[in-house]
């Protein structure tokens, strides 16, 4: 087998057109992605940086001291809703803080200014008791499954808290980006405010100091809308005062708007909807062009010379002589679209950043994450995947033009016939053939996806052996 493989690397890289091929699929996939980088601009990190807008219930805390609270239940108003209690310097929106909160999908957290966050039990759900403990402008968090065992969370340090500031609870619910098809491709929705609710018990302030009967107050923390040039319109709350519901100890809370800074504690991930990763590997379907043509001509070039003759004399083994072929064909390739995916990875990255795409935001795509390695090595994978195909349907066929014309059609023209007829046809092509390998290029999930990126690389595979299998049944079965 090693001898054959030998062989048949010899052959491939003697023919001239291989590495024309090799060059053009590097060439096609970087510079379609260069050129869709550049294309592509956004104004979405001109939204304000910092957000400071929820319903608080608060109480007057003169130097040191603590705030607790047992977040009893919690609605599922959106991922990163926020209840708990804060430590504040004033009612007025902007003012320093430290809050810790517990989310319905990123567990608890632990804010400090908009500038610094702290993890806590990152599957913890309400019910869980949560307390902040003031020394100065320090502020430790604690989180507490039953209020007896305490675990710390973390110590922030306020940016200015003076001696009289406000302790209590807060909820905040961001907006979340209401999206539907309208068309293969066609994605219309907007960004609409939600409102959280929130039911507290067992709160306790200490010192606690005099207590009277209106002694907790209400407030809408609340800061002016703001419209950062169409298309982008950021509302973080609805327009809908937060509300206040106390039966004896149980606090029954509303409100909405966020706690924040962009790319911190979640805000702004509903506007998280560009795929730099995917954009920058968007020429893959054009290097798929000289990919196909490769695959093709690596067994029909030795039909229409005749040297399938001498190359089957040399080794009568058929079978091994098309693996070793396959072996060949899918490592050169999957080299090949490894280099092509880093180069356009790594030089549309800038050019995203200029154009509006980059942090906070929309963070830059690195190597070192699973996510992003997965797109670009299965990118990778998928065009060596594609070869082998083309290789399979290549022996059937036994004709480079009827070959390449057939895989032309299916990778090319089915796609684009696709995207102009409707959304289930679409959704079809792109979910049941072989086209279903490009959705490993996925690093976010968007309305339009039609498969998962794994599955789609799944259903490729499977076009893949079936072509090849069907390849090495012919091939045992007929004439040379």
């Amino acid at each position: 087998m090693i001898r054959a493989i030998r062989a048949e690397w010899t052959k491939l890289m003697s023919v001239r057109s291989t590495a024309v091929a090799l060059l053009a699929a590097v060439a096609l996939t970087v510079l379609i992605g260069y050129l869709a980088a550049q294309g592509g601009h956004g104004n979405a990190n001109d939204a304000p940086r910092t957000v400071d807008h929820f319903s608080f219930v608060h109480r007057e805390l003169t130097g040191d001291g603590s705030v607790t609270a047992r977040v009893a239940r919690q609605q599922d108003s959106a991922p990163w809703a926020k209840s708990g209690v804060v430590i504040k310097a004033s009612t007025a929106s902007g003012s320093s803080y430290v809050a810790l909160m517990v989310t319905p999908d990123h567990g608890v957290r632990m804010l400090a200014d908009a500038e610094t966050e702290v993890t806590g039990g990152g599957d913890t759900n309400a019910p869980v008791w949560l307390r902040l403990t003031r020394s100065g402008r320090d502020v430790t968090g604690y989180e507490s499954a039953d209020g007896r065992t305490w675990r710390k969370v973390g110590t922030l340090t306020a940016r200015a808290l003076p001696d009289k500031a406000q302790a209590g609870l807060f909820v905040a619910s961001h907006g979340r980006n209401h999206e539907r098809l309208a068309g293969p491709g066609n994605i219309l929705g907007g960004f609409r405010p939600t409102t959280g609710r929130a039911v507290f018990d067992h709160v306790a302030l200490a010192p606690a100091g005099a207590l009277v009967a209106d002694d907790w107050r209400l407030t809408d923390v609340a800061e002016a809308p703001v419209t950062v040039g169409p298309p982008v319109e950021i509302r973080t709350a609805s327009e809908d005062p937060g509300t206040l519901r106390r039966a004896g100890g149980v606090f029954t809370v509303t409100g909405s708007g966020d706690l924040g800074r962009v790319g911190l504690a979640g805000v702004g991930s509903e506007l998280h909807g560009f795929d730099r990763v995917k954009n920058s590997l968007s020429g893959t379907e054009f290097g798929l062009i000289a990919v196909i043509a490769l695959g093709v001509l690596a067994m029909t070039a030795e039909y229409r010379t005749g040297t399938i003759r001498t190359t089957f004399s040399a080794s009568p083994h058929r079978a091994r002589v098309l693996a070793a072929k396959a072996v060949v064909l899918a490592g050169t390739v999957f080299a090949a679209g490894l280099a092509a995916g880093v180069t356009a990875l790594l030089l549309t990255r800038p050019i995203q950043r200029r154009n509006g795409m980059g942090p906070p935001l929309f963070p830059d795509p690195s190597l070192g994450d699973p996510t992003v390695l997965r797109a670009v090595v299965g990118t990778a994978a998928t065009m060596a995947l594609i070869a082998l195909f083309s290789l399979g349907v290549g022996v059937l066929l036994r004709r480079t033009a009827g070959a390449v014309i057939l895989l032309f059609a299916l990778f090319l023209v089915v796609p684009i016939v696709a995207q102009v007829s409707s959304i289930g046809v679409n959704t079809w092509v792109n979910r049941a053939t072989p086209i279903a390998g490009l959705a490993v290029r996925q690093t976010i999930h968007q309305l339009g996806d039609a498969i998962s990126p794994l599955g789609g690389l799944a259903v490729l595979c499977g076009y893949t052996a079936v072509a090849l299998g069907a390849a090495f049944w012919v091939q045992g079965r007929r004439d040379a």
